[in-house]
């Protein structure tokens, strides 16, 4: 193969390789609209929205950030009980959020402080569902803040329990 071939190959590759990463970049700083009920709106310091300054999702938008699971004990369920969902932290990098504080408000507008430090450092999950089953919100959904209590001792305390919203409906970060 000539030198020029083998330029023009390499080019090629180096073109397709950066439309790639463009358009990687670009969707990373792109969200796109709710087509489902909407159940999470995030606002604050992101830099990533699709409702003027906000970040709306439905159901299956959360989901497609990458859904992960736990099973813990908790004061409100008998026994261990498995909760799925979003990872806080991986929302928060989605959202390219840049704050130190979350609160989380509820449906009924109950709201908790919930520093982003805990976010990272306990694995919080913003559950969507329960035991397999989609969160309810006469069971407390459709969205659950949820620590997982028996993975540290120091979780197993009021602080956390507190800062453990059910029927989340925004977040706002500071």
């Amino acid at each position: 193969m000539s030198i020029f071939k083998t330029k023009i190959l390499f080019l090629s590759a180096l073109l397709a390789l950066s439309t790639w990463v463009g358009m990687a970049v670009a969707e990373a700083r792109t969200l796109p609209t709710p087509k489902g009920k909407l159940v999470l709106t995030v606002s604050g310091k992101i830099s990533v929205t699709n409702k003027g300054d906000t970040a709306e999702f439905d159901r299956a938008m959360l989901e497609d950030i990458g859904m992960e699971s736990f099973t813990t004990s908790t004061p409100w369920y008998s026994g261990p009980t498995k909760f799925e969902g979003i990872p806080m932290a991986k929302l928060l990098d989605r959202l390219g959020a840049s704050g130190e504080h979350l609160m989380v408000v509820a449906l009924n507008d109950y709201s908790s402080d919930i520093p982003v430090a805990d976010v990272r450092k306990y694995k919080v999950l913003l559950a969507l569902k329960v035991n397999d089953e989609y969160i309810s919100v006469r069971d407390k959904g459709p969205l659950f803040i949820i620590y997982p209590f028996d993975t540290d001792p120091d979780l197993q305390h009021q602080t956390y329990y507190g800062r453990s919203v059910w029927q989340v409906s925004k977040i706002v970060v500071k």
